[in-house]
């Protein structure tokens, strides 16, 4: 990690009338460190992760992002041409359906190459050398490099919009759920690739879930919203295996007794 934070959030709220979607949240994250926001359902959290990921422009507060010059840019007051390249090179961002994140009706190959043609690279020979490494990468056989991800499984599916996100090497990825509704075996051989890959390229990872098991297995720290406020912060085993607020207590204690 380096003395700097890749992401500043400060004070971001998103209010939907009278309804609170989130308040007053603030975070700093370094490369190479994944935070995992949870709580229950209507907790505040996707609606914070679509602020931060400049997906849904808050109501207040700033986001600040440092470019690869070193400078921190407030995303909310880049141009929306440069936001939309930052999102196609620098950052990635994990559906939880991966049809949102895809393209259903191009081959597998096709959807990786997509990125790297973002960030330049023409030449067909490379570009599908490479799609052919990652979907390795993802353990997806290189005999269905000319299929559609419609003829896939969900968790093929997943794996392959993890593919075609990471394969520009981007710095910062943003997950929403990414193992919600695959079957729970599915789940642990996704969320051991996840952490192999998110270690082996050192990436800043803002992941949301409810799931507490796959928090702990990915993140360092731990973020635990309710009602569009956070209510407790900390490193991922201290909170999990301590937790001070009543909230989070009851939390991780629904979880044990399940």
């Amino acid at each position: 990690m380096t003395d700097q934070p890749l992401l500043c959030v400060n004070g971001v709220s998103k209010f939907y009338g009278n309804r609170i979607g989130c308040q007053d949240v603030g975070l700093e994250l370094w490369l190479g460190e994944v935070l995992a926001i949870v709580g229950e359902s209507g907790s505040g959290k996707t609606t914070l992760l679509n602020c931060i990921s400049t997906r849904l422009p808050p109501t207040a507060g700033t986001v600040s992002y440092r470019m690869r010059d070193g400078q921190m840019r407030d995303l909310y007051r880049m141009g929306e041409a440069e936001r939309r390249f930052l999102m196609r090179t620098d950052w990635g961002f994990v559906h939880q359906n991966p049809a949102d994140g895809l393209r259903m009706s191009v081959s597998a190959g096709a959807n990786v190459g997509e990125r790297l043609m973002a960030v330049g690279e023409r030449h067909y020979g490379n570009i599908r050398e490479t799609a052919e490494d990652w979907l390795g990468r993802v353990e997806i056989g290189l005999d269905r490099i000319d299929d559609q991800p419609r003829d896939f499984s969900g968790g093929m599916r997943q794996r392959l919009q993890i593919a075609r996100n990471l394969v520009t090497v981007p710095r910062l990825v943003f997950m929403d759920e990414p193992t919600g509704g695959l079957d729970v075996s599915v789940q642990a051989r996704l969320l051991d690739l996840l952490r192999g890959l998110v270690n082996d390229l050192g990436l800043a990872v803002v992941v949301v879930t409810h799931d507490l098991a796959v928090a702990r297995l990915l993140s360092h720290r731990i973020m635990v919203m309710k009602d569009g406020a956070v209510v407790e912060t900390g490193l991922t085993d201290r909170v999990l295996d301590d937790p001070r607020e009543p909230y989070t207590q009851l939390l991780v204690s629904s979880i044990l007794q399940v």
